[in-house]
């Protein structure tokens, strides 16, 4: 029988606070921890009572749930100032988690900071550096062995520094998280965009860069600007084909990619209840793609049972205890309400080319048809961080069972990701698995393969026009195949199999037949699953290393000749001059993700190693200049080349430069490299019409200027050929707009504001280099 018991801590009791030390469950086959709480992580609701108390009496008002847990983690709430959109909060969170392919440049950091171990429990979690080939056991055994340098860095970092290490195979970090850390009322962060994951457990999950996650793992308190809360009501109910995956597509295209920038994203209302726990977390997951802070729903009794089921029922039980405090008051104010009847949802897909391009499948085929879009469908894929439930496997398998009736199978390539190791043991056990193998599916490894781009795509030549649906996420140009010409498209995981059975966007699930091999025509029924596993969830293979108590004997090894890991070197510090004469390295036309500043794919492996992965800096950019990617002119050559070349240039010849970018700049992955790069290769400005919020942090983090147009029309007045001077760095202030000076090669200057959101112990990273070298700097006065 599985164990869990929710005993208070002694050194609690004594002091007279009621916390909880939170114990591993026991397996049945063996004595291994499943949910892997560390022995010194308590579940302290008190204390959030306590400071939810304070707040509420210093505002005098309803507070919305996302209030609630985000000042329930405030560091001082009697002191702390308080206003949605314009003040910093200093927070505590409860937790840090890091994916592969980030953590290896946040514990470079951590280790660069001098501390011997983390302040809060964090955890590494291997998933992103998995190529999808030819299934899930070769490939993984493949990516243990050309990986084996980096997985055992981070190993034995993860045992030196006391961070939890989840081995290759164990699954997407945010399933993971799901399964065993995110909880109503937690706070954690994560080295990825889509951590907002965790709000369908009730939990305030964002997604950060590894610098972040450095000031966390020191104790030190973390800064968020004080987000605006959007209220979802939803009411209705789901049925038939529509999903939960059809509540976000909707919102995103309502919203559009930057809509949700600077809020947290916080549904409510009755319709919440017909949505499962894992549904909910689907939901919350792709809120990054609006550029969502986060997002949460409330407490409810699908997120207890789904606690339950994953051996966290002492959990539920004290949640339950503090309920209170874990939905939102009544008559609390959201800064702006969309509303939803679920009962009226059509099933949803979006794209090509970007995530809020929102379409019901009912048009598709039809618009697919007059944009010139491809209309066969070359591949379909399920599963992913975002869809990859037991649920949504059970409900893909009762599309497919139903063609396999009638002597179908899939006419698309079709491929299956499962979430973590205990969904995959568990459809393998419930036959979903086999299921999807007979309908023509390939079962890949745990881990994020092609919705990040780790795809040994074969069936297409790189330049060819063609069209392939997913469960993921998110579908920018070339993400997912390094294909530009690929026309990705996302929508629920039973939508995506029933549209590779047919193997064409024109074919409506709700309305259309299809022929079976008898040449009958029967239509598809909608699908109908268990959101849970009747028996225990199988926990398959234990793929978890604790940190040991005592890591300091523990060695870590970074060879000098190593290419996959470099050990860092502290940033310049400031001059204490203005910026003058900055050569513009390229001005970016259109949309510019972190996809396109610093690419994934190939480029994973490189995620250690500054040097080495500068190399992709801004390749994925169009330069205004010439309507080119990865070609820039150089200023003092005027031959033209890559970018990063061009970067390299400069920085030799002792010239500083700087990015004009448009709107939205650095939307998508939490990257942190397409900060450490440009910082790596010479910049110090980033100028833009507005940034996405991880971005914009993450520059200031490496002691970068990111800098928007007063005017955004002033975006026009700069030209590549420019050289800009930034001026009045003396008197930087909060709220106080820079200047900036633009020198035409004709002789000509024109003079334009740039505003930025620098409060004073930002500005101070600017001023030491970069916030490690601050921390640096702090600890030395301290000792």
């Amino acid at each position: 029988m599985r164990q869990r018991r929710v005993t208070p801590c002694c050194h609690a009791l004594n002091s007279g606070v009621r916390r909880y030390h939170v114990a591993p469950v026991l397996r049945q086959r063996a004595k291994v921890a499943m949910s892997h709480f560390e022995p010194n992580e308590y579940i302290n609701y008190e204390k959030l009572e306590n400071n939810i108390n304070i707040v509420r009496k210093r505002l005098d008002r309803p507070l919305t749930l996302s209030e609630k847990i985000v000042y329930g983690h405030l560091d001082d709430p009697a002191k702390q100032e308080i206003e949605r959109g314009k003040t910093y909060l200093r927070l505590r969170p409860d937790r840090v988690a890091m994916q592969d392919a980030t953590a290896q440049m946040a514990m470079l950091q951590f280790i660069s900071s001098g501390l011997p171990k983390v302040a809060v429990p964090s955890t590494i979690h291997c998933d992103h550096l998995i190529e999808a080939q030819a299934g899930g056991e070769k490939d993984l055994q493949r990516a243990k062995d050309i990986n084996q340098e980096v997985y055992n860095f981070l190993s034995t970092a993860g045992a030196k520094y006391g961070v939890g290490f989840w081995k290759p195979g164990s699954g997407i970090i945010h399933q993971i998280i799901l399964e065993n850390y995110s909880y109503p009322g937690v706070m954690l962060i994560g080295t990825d965009s889509h951590t907002p994951n965790g709000g369908g457990l009730g939990g305030i999950c964002i997604g950060v860069g590894g610098a972040d996650a450095v000031d966390v793992m020191a104790g030190i308190p973390w800064e968020l600007k004080c987000p605006k809360v959007i209220g979802v009501k939803l009411t209705g109910k789901l049925s038939g084909w529509s999903s939960p995956k059809d509540v976000i597509l909707k919102v995103a295209g309502i919203l559009t990619v930057k809509g949700g920038t600077g809020a947290i994203i916080e549904y409510h209302g009755p319709g919440v209840d017909s949505i499962s726990c894992t549904g909910m977390a689907t939901i919350c997951n792709m809120g990054a793609e609006i550029g969502a802070t986060t997002s949460i729903f409330p407490y409810n009794e699908r997120m207890k049972k789904y606690l339950g089921k994953t051996g966290r029922a002492d959990i539920a039980a004290l949640a339950d205890e503090f309920k209170q405090h874990l939905v939102p008051d009544s008559g609390c104010h959201y800064d702006q309400v969309i509303e939803i009847n679920l009962s009226e949802l059509k099933p949803h897909i979006n794209g090509p080319f970007t995530p809020d391009l929102a379409h019901p499948v009912s048009d598709i085929g039809a618009v697919a048809e007059k944009e010139g879009w491809p209309v066969d469908i070359r591949v379909g894929l399920i599963g992913s961080c975002t869809n990859s439930s037991y649920e949504d496997m059970g409900r893909s398998a009762a599309v497919a069972k139903q063609a396999l009736a009638h002597g179908l199978k899939c006419k698309s390539k079709f491929t299956i990701t499962p979430g973590s190791e205990q969904i995959r043991a568990t459809i393998e056990r419930d036959g979903y698995a086999k299921i999807l193998r007979e309908v023509g599916g390939l079962v890949l490894a745990n881990a994020c393969g092609p919705c990040i781009g780790q795809w040994d795509r074969k069936d297409i030549k790189k330049g060819e026009k063609n069209t392939i649906v997913t469960s993921y996420n998110r579908n920018f140009t070339g993400r997912n195949d390094a294909n530009p010409e690929t026309h990705a498209f996302v929508t629920s995981p039973e939508i995506v199999t029933a549209l590779s059975i047919a193997g064409t966007l024109k074919f409506n699930p709700e309305t259309d037949y299809l022929t079976g091999a008898d040449g009958k025509k029967f239509k598809l029924e909608a699908p109908d699953a268990d959101e849970l596993p009747k028996l225990e969830f199988d926990p398959g293979q234990d793929t978890y290393q604790y940190p040991p108590k005592d890591g300091s004997g523990q060695h870590v090894d970074v060879s000098p000749t190593s290419q996959r890991l470099q050990l860092l070197e502290p940033f310049d510090k400031w001059d204490g001059k203005d910026l003058e004469d900055m050569l513009i390295l390229i001005k970016v036309k259109g949309k510019c993700t972190t996809d396109h500043i610093s690419a994934a794919g190939p480029w994973l492996k490189f995620r250690g190693h500054l040097d080495n992965i500068s190399n992709n800096l801004l390749i994925g950019a169009i330069n205004i200049e010439n309507g080119k990617a990865n070609s820039v002119r150089n200023a003092l050559t005027q031959e033209f080349g890559p970018v990063p070349d061009t970067a390299r240039y400069y920085k030799k010849m002792g010239i500083k430069w700087a990015v004009v970018g448009d709107e939205n700049y650095g939307e998508g992955s939490s990257r942190e490299h397409a900060a450490l790069e440009p910082r790596h290769l010479g910049g110090r400005v980033i100028i833009t019409k507005s940034f996405a919020r991880i971005h914009e942090t993450n520059l200031k983090k490496q002691g970068l200027l990111p800098l928007t147009f007063a005017d955004p029309a002033d975006y026009n007045k700069i030209h590549p050929v420019d050289k800009l001077s930034i001026v009045g760095l003396k008197d930087f202030a909060p709220g106080k707009p820079l200047k900036c000076i633009i020198k035409h090669p004709n002789g000509s200057q024109e003079t334009i504001m740039l505003n930025h959101t620098f409060n004073e112990s930002q500005i101070e990273w600017f001023q030491a280099g970069s916030a490690l070298n601050r921390m640096k700097e702090l600890q030395q006065k301290s000792s």
